[in-house]
């Protein structure tokens, strides 16, 4: 076999996306929203803090391939850590701050973490569960004043560095299929799951980001990262922004509307990313009290399904809000909606509406009964797809074999790809619902209902029933100053589902629970549902 005459040892790792921040974007600024106001630093002194904090990483006995372990909201410090400790062979586990205090004991001990690092703030979060947590070696606190109390022996970050001493850190040789972070899923169901990155991983996956047909990031963007830290590695746009030389935001833990607007204002943002909630609170204070967001091209939202409404309220202020479809499994990039080529109005809108078009070197197929579906549009079953960053196993449960299947990865979602590779999602598949043994979209009912102007936000789940097993209930959010009104809500669904199809019963409720990363926690809804806790309002029954 002819081999090629190319450099293919060349390693593609964290050290070469810190090695290019440096060389070629030394005078770009990473920006932190404090209490007092933006904070800037250029990249060439945070390149000079990741030599400290690597000094520092071995002063404190950190082994390769040792979890280093983040409790922090996206923040410069965070970066710093984003590229020293992958870089020193050790691997980063982002932990989320939002999960119930049980779940935060469960990842950070199945992780086994040696070395903490916390921000200030967050201290009162994490000291009640600290007799809980085993095998923590050191507790860094990150901020600018006193150590708050209720760590063992903590340590200041600030203190850590200027110890480490001056000069470049002779960074080790790394293997790009080393492992370099770890990030959990958010445990809707069970413990939350370990999903263990390469660098070669987060490399390939975070260049797909910078593409065209990705976000678009150039070194000319100031990108706010809403999207958290500890979420998916932000959808790995810490490392687009140091490929790319684009300016990073960083709001720290101020995510409300009124922030967001003001530093969007002062720093020019470019580029937003954040999740369909956040977002929405973002244009609503920008609709409601003002704010200059003229600056904002577009950006992309995921997480959770981006309403038509979303998206047109975005439109309204020139900007092109995009859907993105991925998990924690997949790093998490699998697809965006951009509309292709040529397309405008409605035909523009039925690409946006999807999921989006399969990314670069990712595969999907739509598995059925007697094998893979073909890819028409029409034909429908579990997504599963395959790629270099898509997970081949759970960390610390590399034999669980019911979500992987023969090298590729089940999604749980239901969907139908066209033959342009836009995937658009029906459903998933534990929240279908089985009505007189007919499959309802619970996704599709949930969209059409956040397109009517009372409603801010719906979510529908299975209710059992006598007759047909199951019916659609609909849970609904109203905006404020309007009644409920469920025939009104069903005649608006009318033209768009089958009579069957149509909810007959309605829950008014004050706000969708969520789960830690923005999405509907619809096993909530169930729970509350079994015990009655739900007040339900019912129009005229289906009829067979």
């Amino acid at each position: 076999m002819l081999q090629g005459l190319m450099q293919d040892d060349f390693q593609l790792t964290i050290p070469a996306i810190a090695r290019r921040l440096q060389s070629c974007y030394s005078d770009r600024e990473i920006v932190t929203l404090r209490e007092d106001g933006p904070d800037h630093v250029t990249y060439e002194a945070v390149g000079e803090r990741v030599s400290r904090l690597a000094r520092a990483l071995d002063r404190l006995g950190v082994a390769p391939g040792e979890r280093v372990g983040t409790f922090a909201w996206n923040n410069q410090r965070h970066f710093e850590l984003y590229l020293a400790v992958p870089s020193v062979g050790a691997v980063l586990h982002t932990v989320n701050v939002r999960l119930f205090p049980e779940q935060i004991v469960y990842i950070i001990n199945h992780a086994e973490d040696r070395v903490v690092f916390v921000d200030d703030s967050l201290v009162p979060v994490l000291a009640p569960l600290v007799d809980q947590i085993v095998g923590v070696r050191h507790w860094v606190v990150m901020g600018d004043g006193p150590i708050p109390e209720g760590l063992p022996g903590a340590i200041s970050y600030e203190d850590l560095l200027a110890d480490a001493g001056e000069g470049v850190y002779d960074f080790p040789e790394i293997d790009e299929r080393q492992a370099a972070s770890l990030c959990y899923t958010s445990g809707t169901t069970g413990n939350p799951k370990g999903v263990l990155y390469s660098h070669r991983s987060i490399a390939l996956h975070s260049t797909t980001m910078c593409m065209a047909d990705g976000l678009g990031l150039s070194a000319s963007d100031r990108l706010l990262a809403i999207v958290p830290m500890f979420h998916v590695n932000a959808w790995g746009l810490p490392y687009s922004a140091a490929l790319t030389g684009a300016t990073l935001l960083m709001p720290g833990p101020h995510l409300q509307g009124e922030p967001l607007a003001r530093l969007i204002e002062i720093e020019e943002a470019t580029l937003i990313a954040g999740v369909p909630t956040v977002l929405s609170g973002l244009l609503e204070h920008v609709e409601q009290h003002g704010g200059d967001v003229s600056s904002v091209r577009g950006g992309i939202c995921g997480g959770a399904a981006v309403t038509r409404g979303l998206m047109e309220g975005y439109e309204r202020h020139g900007i092109s809000i995009l859907q993105a479809w991925g998990m924690t499994e997949t790093a998490p990039l699998l697809t965006i909606a951009r509309p292709a080529t040529g397309l405008d109005g409605e035909e523009a809108w039925a690409d946006r509406l999807t999921a989006g078009r399969l990314s670069p070197w990712v595969e999907a197929r739509i598995a059925g009964d007697d094998g893979a579906e073909p890819h028409d549009g029409e034909a429908t079953g579990e997504v599963e797809v395959r790629g270099p960053w898509v997970a081949s196993a759970y960390f610390g449960d590399e034999s669980q074999s019911d979500k992987f299947n023969g090298g590729w990865l089940r999604t749980g979602d239901i969907a139908a790809i066209d033959e342009r590779g836009f995937v658009r999602l029906t459903d998933r598949a534990k929240d279908l619902i089985k009505s007189g043994g007919e499959w309802i979209s619970s996704v599709e009912l949930e969209n059409e209902l956040a397109c009517h102007p009372s409603v801010r936000e719906a979510a529908v789940i299975a209710m059992p029933d006598e007759r047909w097993s199951e019916r659609p209930l609909a849970c609904v959010v109203l905006e404020d100053g309007h009644t409920p009104a469920p025939k009104v809500l069903r005649d608006h669904l009318a033209p768009s589902f089958a009579r069957w199809q149509l909810p007959s019963s309605f829950a008014f409720i004050d706000e969708v629970p969520k789960t830690s990363v923005g999405k509907f926690d619809k096993k909530v809804l169930r729970a509350q549902l079994a015990e009655d806790e739900l007040e339900i309002a019912s129009v005229e029954p289906v009829k067979s």
